[in-house]
């Protein structure tokens, strides 16, 4: 590998994983923010969902701002975009600032991803592009990662500020090197943008139907779902949006999106999977840092390396399988052992009690990396099989928004099936909870002779026993409700699973393969 080939390699994936990390980096930061700023954390989790929100709206649209743009201008724009946008946040006075400043990183950050792979393919021979995607793939799987740890480690020794202010140097690096390494393509020198006709409706339509769908799925929970007016206004809005953005793709000649390659069964079944794919990555990167700190008592920075093994294990078999689909396997296979993988992991990490430590979680976690690895990629080369590759394009933002939707969904439906089973778990353990029983009143008087040993009065020795008790009922009440929650993963991949059934196992052409390698996001 060259010189210039080595620098594109670096910068792109670095621009990826700081996108990656920004997503994350922020969910261990809330309670130091929310004091600061003088705000509740109900309030400060717009942080988050501003930067979802603006995510979701802008990766769909990437194609075509690259198209009239030209790739490497709006790359650089959104580098730099995302790099103020990042200065804004770490000097915000207060929290509408800083949710405004959240919402123009996400614009800027929807490109760093999408883009990046294509300027990455665009580097290589055609021959050695799966490897690129392997090589990207790591860079994926490795943000995540990073950010929980990142973010814990700042937040247990700095402050908040530190977690956006940290991107700025690595954005100017980014910004220089894109801008003297990255070569313009020969269509992005003469630009006709008076032939490119843009699909207003369209973009309307799109931003404000997904925009709406966002929203609903970030603050479903904390607005108790449908006995919220605004959740239930929002859900017509996205509603009306999205099924008046279909209906007019369908109709208009220069579509943002074409809709049309949804009847190829493939790209259907593809995206289907991919949906369960983001559900079970999103909804166990939440879950799991959720559980081990809010049951188990780790930090932040223990429950950051917790997922420490998986983002390794897939760093190790990620150049493998691109090997592997560059010397001719069939990236079904992959598909199928991803999901088992998955499965597994669902399963195993069920099966932990109060008592463990991080070490129990280092075999889910290496099931959670090796089936994160094994469907990144092959699931993208699945997608476009029987497509042209003029379709292509279209094809793979399509496949970014559906990832980035299953993402939202598997959070919202997590937060939601928790607190569900939560209450049944509670309900179950209190009725088992009878005063006449003698292993009860023999626990009940043990707490309370222990109490009054510690100095409590002796006459609300009694009353802190019961509340030390119910501490308990809660605890467990929320390790067996996270437990199901790490199950419920495991069931929608089962579910799920027959769709794979619906991929064509045929072997994409060259010209397709190009394609794909040139356009993927």
């Amino acid at each position: 590998m060259d010189f210039r080939k080595a620098i594109i390699v670096i910068t792109v994936i670095t621009a990826a994983i700081m996108e990656l990390i920004d997503t994350s980096i922020i969910n261990v930061a809330l309670a130091q923010i929310s004091g600061n700023l003088g705000a509740t954390i109900e309030d400060t989790s717009w942080v988050i969902t501003a930067y979802a929100i603006a995510n979701v709206i802008i990766i769909p649209m990437t194609g075509f701002l690259a198209r009239y743009f030209g790739r490497k201008n709006y790359y650089l724009v959104s580098i730099i975009i995302f790099t103020f946008a990042s200065w804004l946040c770490g000097n915000a006075p207060d929290l509408t600032t800083l949710v405004i400043a959240r919402f123009i990183q996400g614009i800027g950050g929807g490109a760093l991803l999408s883009t990046s792979q294509a300027i990455l393919f665009d580097t290589f021979d055609p021959p050695k592009r799966p490897m690129a995607s392997a090589l990207f793939g790591m860079g994926i799987v490795v943000g995540p990662t990073i950010g929980p740890i990142l973010g814990g480690h700042i937040i247990d020794n700095y402050s908040w500020p530190l977690i956006f202010t940290i991107n700025i140097p690595i954005g100017i690096v980014a910004a220089f090197l894109t801008y003297t390494f990255v070569e313009k393509k020969p269509e992005e020198l003469s630009i006709d943008r008076k032939s490119i006709k843009i699909d207003y409706p369209g973009i309307l339509m799109l931003a404000t139907g997904i925009g709406a769908l966002q929203y609903v799925l970030e603050k479903g929970t904390s607005e108790d779902w449908f006995d919220s007016s605004l959740i239930i206004v929002l859900t017509v809005v996205a509603f009306i949006g999205l099924v008046g953005f279909v209906l007019w793709e369908f109709h208009t000649k220069t579509p943002v999106i074409d809709l049309s390659i949804l009847k190829e069964r493939n790209l259907a079944a593809s995206n289907i999977l991919t949906f369960v794919v983001g559900f079970g990555m999103f909804g166990s990167i939440f879950i799991f840092p959720v559980l081990v700190q809010r049951v188990l008592g780790f930090t932040p920075t223990d429950a950051g390396m917790g997922l420490v093994p998986g983002a390794l294990v897939a760093i190790f078999i990620m150049p493998i399988i691109g090997r592997s689909i560059q010397g001719g396997v069939p990236p079904l296979i992959f598909v199928v052992l991803g999901f088992i993988f998955f499965i597994l992991h669902g399963y195993t990490a069920s099966l932990a009690t109060p008592e463990v430590g991080n070490s129990f979680f280092t075999l889910p976690q290496i099931f959670r990396g090796m089936g994160t690895a094994m469907l990144t990629v092959p699931l993208i080369n699945q997608a476009v099989v029987g497509l042209t590759p003029k379709e292509i394009p279209y094809a793979m933002s399509m496949t970014n928004m559906i990832r980035q939707l299953g993402g939202a969904f598997g959070i919202a439906i997590m937060n939601t099936y928790v607190n569900t089973r939560y209450w049944v778990h509670r309900t179950d353990l209190v009725s088992n909870l009878d005063s006449v029983d003698p292993e009860f009143a023999q626990r009940l008087t043990q707490s309370t002779q222990g109490a009054i040993a510690n100095g409590i009065n002796p006459l609300v020795a009694n009353e802190v026993a019961l509340r030390a008790i119910d501490g308990a009922v809660t605890k467990q009440s929320y390790m067996q409700s996270y437990l199901d929650g790490f199950l419920l993963i495991s069931i929608f991949f089962i579910v799920a699973s027959p769709f794979i059934l619906m991929l064509k196992t045929k072997k994409t052409d060259a010209a397709t393969m190009k394609a794909v390698s040139e356009s993927a996001h």
